[in-house]
């Protein structure tokens, strides 16, 4: 008879207590705003899609002044759509949060509700000084549920209805834990798009200063455009030939047994998607010596990367120089540059740079990223340039080092003799 009542009481209590995920016109409003704003971000997403298609048609070098300043508002049009999916993404996420946090507040509230009828079930079982039933007995003493449901299945004690009841209840734990899980990765998100956010808002302004900048340069007008195309194509090419000479009186001598052994993975791609535009340049001594350089062409590798693409450090290690080549010579160099002095006997440059996110002396981890991609110095394009050298062979010359005969001005920038320079393809 006592057992009878004692089932029929604890099942009431159990029952009573069960999660019941009804929610009211508020979360209904908070779903429909969230449906609203997926197909918000769905209608941005194809106009990104179309602006991107527009730029990907006029990726190279402006042949106009006209040219050029409608591929930057093209841009800056881009970046403002970009702009807006992020704020809305930021929106929906938080959304999300406050959902996910109305949920483990009601399941929060189930669980400790079950806790306190178990306890008070107990306690009224011991003042009463009755027999206690074998369920309650596994659940004393600190007990978990699955020894009482063990107790339980092997006594034969308790109904099939007691038995899935608790275990909805064990249940009711691993949804909690699900709705935490989420709620973190959500704050991590967040995280993710504010960063993102930032990110936009700074290449809004990288943009805005270049147009600035070339109407100043052109005073708007197409002839001056032109010449300023030939200028810095012919600018370029003597610099080209002005370093070669610097590069080839360093006397540094490059030790091979302190460089890594050749092979994939000793670096990592700098960016997220590979695409070789240009490859490393190729002597005979670079085909007998695979990760060494030591003649004249293309320094590095080039990978085409659209303008805002993460620029990631190839390794862990130090930032020892960042700058900007068109402050001393406009459009005839690296633009704006990173290097970086890994813990291998590697360091490499990071050129082309829209927005430049370390400085000089941190430390930076494998794969963090360290700017974003962009057009600057001679470019015909956006795309990264990516050189590796012996870091023994390889410093950031001085202040008043090396003045430029092309350019009239003082050049900071990396500076390596030839056989300082490694084949990048060597080691990613």
């Amino acid at each position: 008879m006592f057992r009878r009542s004692f089932i029929s009481l604890l099942l009431v209590c159990i029952v009573s207590i069960l999660p019941i995920y009804v929610y009211g016109e508020t979360a209904d409003e908070l779903r429909s705003n969230l449906d609203s704003l997926s197909a918000k971000i769905d209608a941005l997403d194809k106009e990104i899609k179309e602006y991107n298609d527009k730029i990907s048609k006029t990726q190279g070098e402006a042949k106009t002044l006209k040219q050029a300043l409608a591929n930057l508002e093209v841009r800056r049009a881009l970046l403002s759509k970009e702009i807006n999916r992020t704020k809305l993404r930021i929106t929906e996420t938080q959304e999300n949060i406050v959902d996910t946090e109305g949920k483990i507040t009601v399941t929060q509230t189930v669980m400790s509700k079950n806790k306190q009828a178990l306890s008070e079930m107990l306690r009224s079982l011991v003042h009463s000084e009755q027999t206690v039933p074998p369920f309650v007995g596994a659940l004393s003493n600190g007990s978990h549920l699955s020894d009482a449901l063990d107790m339980i299945k092997r006594g034969g004690d308790v109904s099939h209805a007691i038995d899935d009841k608790v275990k909805e209840l064990a249940n009711t734990k691993a949804t909690l834990d699900g709705q935490k899980k989420s709620y973190e990765a959500s704050k991590q998100k967040l995280e993710s798009l504010n960063a993102t956010l930032t990110d936009q808002k700074l290449l809004v302004e990288a943009t805005s200063k270049e147009k600035s900048n070339l109407l100043i340069e052109t005073k708007n007008k197409e002839s001056t455009y032109q010449q300023l195309l030939a200028d810095r194509k012919q600018k370029k090419e003597q610099l080209e030939s002005e370093m070669l000479d610097v590069e080839s009186r360093l006397k540094t001598i490059v030790d091979a047994s302190k460089l890594p052994k050749y092979g994939k993975g000793v670096l990592q791609y700098p960016v997220e998607n590979v695409l070789i535009t240009q490859y490393f340049g190729n002597t005979p001594f670079a085909s007998k010596n695979p990760q060494v350089y030591n003649g004249s062409g293309h320094n590095g590798v080039d990978f085409s990367v659209r303008i805002g693409s993460p620029i990631l450090s190839a390794g862990a290690g130090t930032v020892i120089g960042t700058g900007n080549t068109d402050s001393a010579c406009s459009g005839v160099s690296y633009g704006k540059w990173i290097l970086i002095r890994h813990m291998n006997g590697l360091t490499t440059l990071y050129a082309h740079l829209s927005v430049i996110q370390v400085v000089e002396g941190q430390n930076v981890t494998s794969g963090q990223k360290i700017a974003l991609s962009g057009n600057t110095g001679y470019s015909t394009g956006p795309h990264l340039h990516f050189t590796v050298y012996a870091s023994d062979a390889v410093h950031v010359s001085g202040p008043t080092e090396y003045k430029s005969k092309v350019c009239g001005t003082y050049m900071i920038m990396p500076l390596a003799p030839r056989a300082g320079y490694l084949n990048p393809l060597s080691y990613l």
